[in-house]
């Protein structure tokens, strides 16, 4: 079952935005959709919102997320978070649970 983290990153002076634009440049959102298991890497920007981003990242199984948090990466991330004095909301989903009811209402 893939696991699907929505991390809502939050800071001052559009902290979170430039944190997003940092890992970009320096490769580092490239770096983590290229690893194995990695199925999403991706920041949204809250409309009415311009100290936050939300960031929805997602891996085919734990054992690929374990992977990603023992990485180096991980170690630049947590760097940047600092940098940036970002403060994190995480909610953790397990996919490929929809019950058969829901399913009923999905369109795609």
């Amino acid at each position: 079952m893939s696991i699907t983290i929505n991390i809502l990153y939050t800071g001052k002076n559009q902290s979170a935005r430039k944190f997003a634009k940092e890992m970009i440049k320096r490769g580092i959102v490239d770096k983590i959709k290229n690893t194995k298991g990695n199925l999403r890497y991706e920041y949204f920007f809250p409309l009415k919102d311009k100290e936050s981003v939300l960031l929805i990242d997602s891996w085919e199984n734990q054992e690929a997320l374990d992977r990603h948090h023992a990485s180096s990466t991980m170690e630049e991330i947590a760097m940047l978070r600092e940098k940036y004095d970002l403060h994190m909301d995480v909610k953790s989903f397990i996919e490929d649970n929809i019950s058969e009811n829901d399913k009923k209402f999905i369109r795609k």
